[in-house]
């Protein structure tokens, strides 16, 4: 039986024109020193919306909330996050758990 990652940060990414190419090069980075300097993360996945080259959503799987949430509260997690939202014209953020799987 295979372990299902029951927590997630997501984020809903609207990028400034003509800045989704270093968008997607910082939030690379980002996620890079998550991996590096994390316990607990799992992966993440940067996905574009075919419908909008401005839109993009991410999504971070972790083991537990208590690694999520250290995560956040990081030094580091506000300089790069503060780098990709810098890109953005909107952005939303949130934590999310597992409510049922089919």
């Amino acid at each position: 039986m295979v372990e299902e990652t029951k927590y997630w940060a997501s984020g809903s990414w609207h990028v400034a024109e003509d800045k989704a190419e270093e968008f997607i090069e910082r939030w690379t980075t980002f996620l890079t020193w998550t991996r590096e300097a994390n316990e607990g993360f799992v992966t993440a996945r940067l996905i574009h919306d075919l419908n909008d080259p401005d839109h993009f959503l991410s999504f971070a799987e972790w083991r537990d909330v208590d690694s999520l949430n250290a995560w956040k509260n990081k030094p580091e997690f506000a300089e790069y996050f503060g780098g990709c939202r810098a890109l953005c014209s909107q952005m939303h953020a949130g934590n999310y758990g597992s409510a049922v799987v089919i």
